[in-house]
């Protein structure tokens, strides 16, 4: 058994390596030229090679969708970069546009009041949700800045300076119990005087001294009269909200919200100068 096995293997060895040769004997043979072994070659070689095509085709297409999805990959991790870049572009021109609404309406204030102004940022609030003090930043030095100075915004009145410790001011908002102002309705003409509620849990002032004959409406907006020695005339002050006729005594009770949205507060203006032979209102302090 054993020269035969050794023969057997020999002869197998010689017919694997035969074998491909004359199956390429037979397909690059002319069809008219081909004999009855080319043909039987031809007709066991074709399943084979009708399989190895099959599977070329399949790893080919495989490896092509791979490529493709490697390529469509980096392509939208690139696409995502630029989105995000594009997108932190779009944030920061908002903010810019933004902040520079807000500084042509500060120039628009600056000029409507006809006094030495100074500009500053808001930088701190006290420790509540309706906090009524603040805390601002001069944008330039101003040595001439003291206490009870009217203190503006696009919107209207802010509140008044507190205290000044070089350039950090204190501001004291329209809202604090220690703040007040003289006051007309825009619409009526009917005067009166807002003072701060000093609320907790809401922005608020009262209107004191509005006579039970004038007319205050409920959304009537309130403005500076002008008269007393801190505000400018005609700045928006606060919107009413309430209205009580009483049914006695020569007052109505009247209270308004805030027109300046002060959680929003970001720039203020400060008025250096007015008028030092104006009188005191007299509910001013």
């Amino acid at each position: 058994m054993g020269p035969f096995k050794r023969y057997r293997d020999i002869a197998l060895v010689i017919v694997l390596l035969a074998m491909p040769f004359f199956f390429l004997r037979a397909n690059i043979r002319r069809p008219e030229e081909t004999n009855f072994v080319d043909r039987t070659l031809l007709t066991l070689s074709a399943p084979i090679e009708y399989t190895f095509s099959a599977l070329a085709r399949g790893v080919s297409s495989l490896l092509g969708e791979y490529v493709y999805l490697v390529d469509v990959k980096r392509d939208n991790n690139k696409l995502a970069y630029q989105n995000s870049r594009l997108q932190a572009k779009v944030s920061q021109l908002s903010s810019i546009e933004a902040e520079n609404r807000r500084l042509r309406r500060l120039l628009g204030l600056r000029d409507r009041v006809a006094a030495e102004t100074v500009s500053a940022l808001v930088i701190s609030k006290d420790m509540t949700d309706y906090f009524r003090v603040a805390r601002v930043t001069l944008d330039a030095a101003a040595p001439g800045i003291k206490p009870n100075m009217p203190v503006l915004s696009p919107e209207g009145v802010v509140g008044k300076v507190l205290r000044v410790a070089g350039e950090t001011v204190q501001v004291q908002l329209a809202v604090d119990s220690g703040f007040g102002a003289d006051v007309v309705v825009e619409r009526t003409g009917a005067r009166g005087f807002v003072r701060g509620a000093g609320e907790n849990e809401r922005y608020l002032v009262r209107v004191e001294y509005v006579q039970s004959t004038d007319v205050v409406s409920e959304g009537d907006i309130l403005v500076t009269s002008g008269f007393g020695c801190r505000f400018p005339k005609g700045l928006p002050v606060a919107r009413v909200t309430k209205v009580v006729k009483r049914d006695f005594g020569i007052y109505q009770s009247v209270e308004a919200e805030p027109i300046v949205d002060f959680s929003r507060l970001e720039e203020v203006l400060i008025v250096l100068t007015g008028d030092e032979n104006c009188k005191p209102s007299p509910g001013e302090r």
